[in-house]
């Protein structure tokens, strides 16, 4: 998915979605850098996704040790 940034306000980046809404996002999200006009990517990591499950699942293993 792609967003773009149309201005920021008050702690908030106000973004357009692909489908053409509008929603703030806390400027914390965005990368530094990102200006007016900044196109983002938002995408699914399944890799780390994985990575994560994987550390997740030893620590609970490791728990019940």
């Amino acid at each position: 998915m792609h967003i773009t940034i149309d201005r920021f306000e008050n702690g908030f980046a106000v973004v357009e979605l692909e489908n053409g809404k509008i929603i703030n996002m806390p400027k914390e999200l965005i990368p530094h850098g990102a200006r007016e006009g900044t196109v983002l990517e938002i995408r699914i990591d399944c890799e780390e996704t994985e990575k994560r499950k994987k550390a997740i699942e030893q620590l609970v293993k490791d728990l019940w040790r």
